[in-house]
């Protein structure tokens, strides 16, 4: 057969990724652009705009846009990139790129862009609100613009998406399959700024965070090699987990006929982790590198889940702040706002560390122009998919009001800032703590104490102006002070605003 070399397989490859057909020659022919550039979108306001796409080798390319015109010459594998420069809001706008041949795009707003990524809670679609007729029929705002990208695990970054929905205007129809997070953040924004927003959502349900994260990160951080040992027995076991499968869908279709054939409900499934999906990397590969050359205003994140297991939730506290600088530096922006949702409260798995989790989320703070917005008051025990999506994306909606363009409002509940010995009791500082409260004017419920054997009770807590002062009779000389430490925790600490307290666990 003829040989290949590395530079036609190179444009082979990117070919493929962008849609090509491959003649006899492999030539790339025509101008083609990615799908994340399309009719409809939103470009980002302030930044300059990034154009690319793929053409035959050496082809002259040249776009116009708001008035500006650029050209340039595709390189040796075809690819061409162009900037225009950067703009206020506004639009709608038409963006011509011409070669051999002509695309137009139209109806481009510019204004500002969010990521929306993660697991299942932010994968949760609008159909799924517990009144999800109401809040879908009335979802119509042609200025909040929605795309959501195709489940796409690679072995190696890849440079184009596919999408579930390519950029469209926010309707009931559009809206309906789209997160339900990423839309009710989006409308708070919209209102609030009034620039148009575009959402890309790109998430998986059940999905550990090392997916979403690059080799080049992972494998830079010592501390992250677990990561790779969990990927180990994922991949020792597989041979047998198939064959398991195969036994489990056998056993579920035997008792799926029974049950038709009585009258019953279908029985349900058990859930499995994807084998591709959850292979380091893999994500970030597929779903988040192709979005990188996109100007962003930020990043919304609800994830975590996933990592509570035992052999993952020691590592989230090095792990998420890794993923987030990985994420910066492949967009090349600066520090641009990672806004995150804390887990919610769940009665979990006993094995499962929740708690852990939720620490290293508030710890992560300490990266630069992040948020949090804590929802261990808006959760369901009994279901790990809590449809009250409207208060998550407002609370993300408030960080981003405070830390992306920068009002000042109260934007978080209590955060832990420091702890003090004073005699018998603890002296619990915190961060956003106006009008600290115990909700309903109950008394302080959550608290826990330890002296140096590590041995926890429930603690007294009273507040103290923008304090909380902790004791226990069992704890004559207290080290240690943890607040909502459990899966499914029962605490009220509050702020004036009505924003929750954020778990912690603190020792002097």
């Amino acid at each position: 057969m003829p040989r290949i070399s590395y530079g036609q397989f190179s444009r082979f490859s990117l070919a493929i990724l962008f849609g090509f057909s491959i003649g006899p020659n492999i030539s790339l022919g025509e101008v083609k652009l990615p799908a994340l550039l399309s009719d409809h979108m939103v470009v980002q306001r302030d930044l300059p705009v990034h154009i690319w796409g793929m053409a035959a080798v050496a082809e002259t390319v040249s776009a116009s846009f708001r008035g500006q015109s650029q050209s340039t010459v595709a390189d040796e594998f075809g690819r061409w990139s162009l900037y225009f420069s950067p703009g206020e809001a506004g639009g709608p706008f038409q963006l011509t790129v011409r070669g051999t041949n002509i695309v137009d795009l139209s109806d481009i707003l510019v204004g500002d862009v969010w990521v929306a990524s993660g697991q299942s809670n932010m994968e949760f679609p609008m159909t799924q609100l517990t009144d999800a007729q109401t809040e879908i029929a009335t979802a119509r705002n042609p200025r909040i613009r929605l795309l959501h990208v195709d489940h796409n695990p690679s072995d190696y970054p890849l440079e184009n998406i596919t999408a579930k929905l390519a950029w469209t205007d926010c309707n009931p129809e559009s809206v309906a399959d789209f997160s339900a997070v990423a839309y009710f953040f989006g409308r708070n924004l919209q209102q609030k700024i009034g620039v148009p927003i575009g959402l890309i959502e790109s998430s998986w349900g059940g999905t550990p965070a090392e997916s979403w994260t690059s080799l080049h990160a992972l494998s830079a951080d010592a501390s992250l090699l677990p990561v790779f040992a969990a990927r180990s027995k994922i991949v020792d076991t597989e041979a047998t987990t198939i064959l398991d499968l195969q036994r489990e869908d056998r056993e579920f279709e035997r008792a799926l006929a029974q049950a038709r054939a009585e009258g019953k409900p279908a029985p349900g499934r058990p859930w499995h982790p994807n084998f591709q999906a959850w292979a380091p990397s893999a994500l970030f590969n597929g779903m988040i590198a192709p979005l990188t050359g996109f100007g962003i205003r930020g990043v919304i994140w609800y994830q975590g889940e996933s990592n509570t297991g035992p052999e993952r939730g020691f590592l989230y506290s090095h792990l998420f702040p890794a993923m987030i600088s990985d994420w910066r530096r492949a967009w090349g922006e600066g520090d641009f706002p990672f806004l995150f949702v804390q887990i919610a409260n769940w009665s979990s798995d006993p094995e499962d560390d929740w708690p852990q989790v939720r620490n290293a989320q508030r710890t992560t703070l300490s990266l630069k122009n992040t948020g949090m917005a804590v929802t261990i008051d808006i959760g369901d025990p009994v279901d790990i998919h809590p449809k009250n999506k409207q208060v998550v994306g407002q609370r993300l909606a408030l960080a981003a009001r405070a830390i992306a363009y920068g009002e000042k409002i109260e934007y978080s509940g209590p955060l832990l800032r420091q702890v003090i010995r004073e005699n018998l009791t603890l002296r619990i500082w915190f961060d956003h703590a106006a009008g600290l409260k115990a909700k309903g004017g109950d008394a302080m419920r959550g608290f826990e104490v330890a002296g140096a054997d590590g041995k926890f009770f429930p603690a007294d807590a009273k507040i103290d102006g923008t304090t909380v002062i902790v004791s226990s009779p069992s704890v004559v000389a207290p080290v240690s002070v943890r607040y909502g430490w459990a899966s499914n925790p029962d605490c009220n600490l509050y702020n004036g605003e009505g924003l929750p307290a954020s778990p912690f666990q603190s020792t002097l």
